[in-house]
């Protein structure tokens, strides 16, 4: 078996991290819907005014896996973790990569005092609702995702 190690994101690994959202987005089978550049998703991670964070997962200097998050704030139950993307490359999986990068996110999250996280999965991936379950996970089928494009990001 090989070593995995995880640890923190850096900005040299945004490259990378980049290859594994489009590999995400397939899977998802919306890889059209990946429109982030290199230097809006590292700047984002890594600039002035940071909106997210991630650990990563890797065996000999490559990276195979990551989690990446950011802090919400839910006026019922106050600051959470919203992992916006858990993602191990398929030939890993099944090898305790994906368990451990959510283990280091549990950790991070009681590290930094916020009680909770939240995420979303899409209702047809069964081994990712599986693997969630077995952290006692709750699911709430009763909200309807929502968003808003606006083209270039010029406001009118």
């Amino acid at each position: 078996m090989e070593t995995i190690t995880i640890r923190r994101a850096g900005y040299e690994d945004c490259p990378r991290l980049l290859e594994l959202v489009r590999e995400l987005a397939l899977y998802e089978k919306a890889p059209e819907k990946v429109t982030v550049t290199l230097d809006e998703f590292s700047y984002a991670g890594f600039g002035e005014g940071k909106v997210w964070d991630a650990m990563v997962a890797e065996t000999d200097g490559r990276i195979i896996g990551f989690a990446l998050w950011y802090i919400r704030f839910s006026t019922w139950r106050g600051k959470r973790i919203y992992l916006e993307d858990l993602y191990v490359e398929q030939q890993y999986r099944g090898k305790s990569v994906g368990r451990k990068l959510f283990d280091a996110l549990i950790a991070e999250t009681r590290k930094q005092g916020i009680r909770g996280m939240v995420w979303q999965a899409l209702d047809w991936n069964r081994p990712a609702l599986e693997f969630y379950s077995k952290y006692g996970a709750e699911f709430d089928g009763g909200w309807i995702n929502c968003s808003l494009e606006f083209g270039d990001g010029e406001q009118e």
